[in-house]
C-alpha cells in the first residue's frame, strides 16, 4: 500500500518521467495502430521497428552525442526507408508484401547490429547505454527524452484529429477515395510516416524487439469492443495509457522488472481478456452465442414438426409421443426431450399422460417456421430457377433467421402464394 500511495503521488521526479513517458508512447502509437490495423499492414510496424536500429548507430556515428532529437532523427530516415524499400519491392517484382516485409526487417536488422557492435568496438565513451534501443530504457528516461516523447506525441495526435476522414476513407474503400479526388498516394505517405514517427518515440522505451506490440496490440483489443472507428482510437489510446502506467507501476515496486517489457505483457494481457470476453466478438460470447441459435433451431424444429404432423389429419391439439417426433427427423433423444422441456417452460407445449401437446401459442410459433421454409423453398424455384428437389436443405437453414420484414418482403414479391413447390399448403 505504501508503494502504492508512493507511486501514485507522483512525487518522485523519476516516478512522473517514467509514467508519463511511457502514457505518451504507448497512447500515441495505439492511435497510428489503429489505421495500420485496419489497412492490414500489422506486419509493416515490425519492420519499422527492426529498421531504425541501423539510423541510430549512423545518427551516433555521425553526431558523436546520444542526443534524442538526434537519435530520433536517424531512426525515422532508416525506418521511413525501409516502408518505401517494401513499397518498391512489391511495386517492381514478383514478390508479394509479406515476403518484402521479412526481407527488408532482416537486412536493415542486421545492419543495424553490425554498426551497434562496431560501436560497442570503438572504445567511445559515449556509446554507454546505446544498446538500449534493442530493448528498451523506460525505466530510465530523463527529462529530454520526455520532450521528445511529447512533441511526437502531440504531432501524431494532431495529425490524426485533422486527417481523420481522409485516413478513415483510405482505411475503409481507398478506391472511392480515389474516385472523389482525395490525394489516396499522399494520404499513404503520411500514414507511413505517422507509422514510423509512432515507431521511432516508443523504441527508447520498449526497443525495437517489442515496438511492434506497442503499435499493434492496443488497436487490436480495440478493435473486439467497437466497430466505431472514433471510439475505437479512443480505447486504443486509453489501453494504451493504462498499460504504460501499469508497466512502470509495476517496475518501480519491483526494480529488477523492466518496464518497457511490462508495458508489453500488460497490453497483451488485456488483448487476451478482450479477445475472450468482448461481447459481440469475443470467442466466450461466440460460444454463448452458438448455443443460443442452436437452442433455438432445436426448438423450433420441434414446434415445425409437431405442426407438420397436425397438417396430416388436421388436428393440432393432438397430444403426440416423443417417438412420432424422433422417426420424422433424426434428433437425439436426450436433447429433444430437453427441447420439449423448455418449450413447456415458455408456454409453447404442454405435457400431457398420452404426450405433448402444441399450445395456441406454440402452434402460432410452429406455422411460421414452416411458413418461412415453404416461402423459401418457393423463392428458389421462382427466382433461381432451382429444383424444387433441391431446395429442402437450404430452406432447413434460412427459416431460422428470417426477420419479420423480409418475411413481409418474400409475401409480397411471391404475389401471397398459396402453395409451396411441392404442392404444400403455406399457412
Amino acid at each position: 500500500m505504501n508503494d502504492f500511495v508512493e507511486f501514485f503521488s507522483f512525487s518522485d521526479t523519476n516516478i512522473r518521467y517514467v509514467t508519463l513517458g511511457s502514457v505518451l508512447l504507448a497512447s500515441s502509437s495505439a492511435v497510428v495502430g489503429c489505421f495500420t490495423l485496419l489497412r492490414k499492414r500489422a506486419l509493416v510496424g515490425d519492420a519499422v521497428a527492426h529498421a531504425v536500429l541501423p539510423g541510430v548507430c549512423l545518427a551516433f556515428i555521425l553526431s558523436g552525442t546520444k542526443n534524442p532529437f538526434i537519435l530520433l532523427l536517424g531512426a525515422f530516415v532508416t525506418g521511413w526507408l525501409s516502408l518505401v524499400a517494401i513499397d518498391f519491392i512489391t511495386a517492381r517484382s514478383r514478390i508479394k508484401e509479406d515476403t518484402a516485409i521479412g526481407l527488408v526487417l532482416s537486412v536493415f536488422f542486421g545492419v543495424g547490429i553490425l554498426l551497434l557492435t562496431a560501436i560497442q568496438h570503438s572504445g567511445n565513451a559515449a556509446q554507454s547505454g546505446l544498446d538500449k534501443f534493442l530493448f528498451g530504457k523506460a525505466a530510465s528516461l530523463v527529462g529530454e527524452d520526455l520532450i521528445a516523447f511529447a512533441i511526437v506525441a502531440v504531432l501524431l495526435l494532431v495529425t490524426t484529429i485533422i486527417f481523420y476522414k481522409e485516413l478513415t476513407l483510405l482505411c475503409f474503400d481507398q478506391a472511392y477515395a480515389k474516385t472523389i479526388g482525395f490525394p489516396v498516394r499522399l494520404l499513404e505517405l503520411l500514414l507511413t510516416t505517422l507509422t514510423v514517427f509512432a515507431v521511432v518515440v516508443g523504441i527508447q522505451a520498449v526497443g525495437v524487439v517489442l515496438m511492434a506490440a506497442m503499435l499493434i496490440t492496443p488497436a487490436a483489443a480495440a478493435r473486439f469492443w467497437t466497430d466505431k472507428l472514433s471510439l475505437m482510437l479512443v480505447l486504443a489510446a486509453l489501453i494504451g495509457a493504462f498499460s504504460g502506467v501499469a508497466g512502470a507501476f509495476v517496475s518501480y515496486t519491483a526494480p529488477a522488472m523492466p518496464t518497457g517489457p511490462w508495458i508489453v505483457l500488460i497490453v497483451s494481457m488485456i488483448a487476451i481478456l478482450s479477445f475472450a470476453f468482448a461481447p459481440k466478438k469475443g470467442w466466450v460470447s461466440r460460444l454463448l452465442r452458438q448455443r443460443r441459435n442452436k437452442t433455438q433451431i432445436l426448438e423450433e424444429n420441434l414446434l415445425k414438426l409437431m405442426y407438420q404432423l397436425g397438417e396430416q389429419k388436421p388436428n393440432y391439439d393432438a397430444p403426440r409421443q416423443l417417438h412420432e417426433l424422433l422417426e420424422r427427423r433424426a434428433i437425439p433423444q436426450k436433447e429433444a426431450k430437453a427441447g420439449l422441456k423448455r418449450l413447456q417452460n415458455q408456454g409453447y407445449v404442454e405435457k400431457l399422460p398420452s404426450g405433448w401437446k402444441l399450445s395456441s401459442q406454440g402452434q402460432r410459433r410452429g406455422e411460421r417456421v414452416v411458413r418461412l421454409h415453404r416461402l423459401w423453398e418457393l423463392y428458389l424455384t421462382q427466382y433461381l430457377h432451382l429444383a424444387s428437389d433441391h431446395v429442402h436443405e437450404d430452406a432447413e437453414t434460412i427459416e431460422h433467421i428470417i426477420t419479420p420484414e423480409l418475411e413481409q418482403k418474400l409475401i409480397e414479391e411471391l404475389d401471397f402464394p398459396v402453395m409451396d413447390p411441392h404442392s404444400a399448403r403455406i399457412p
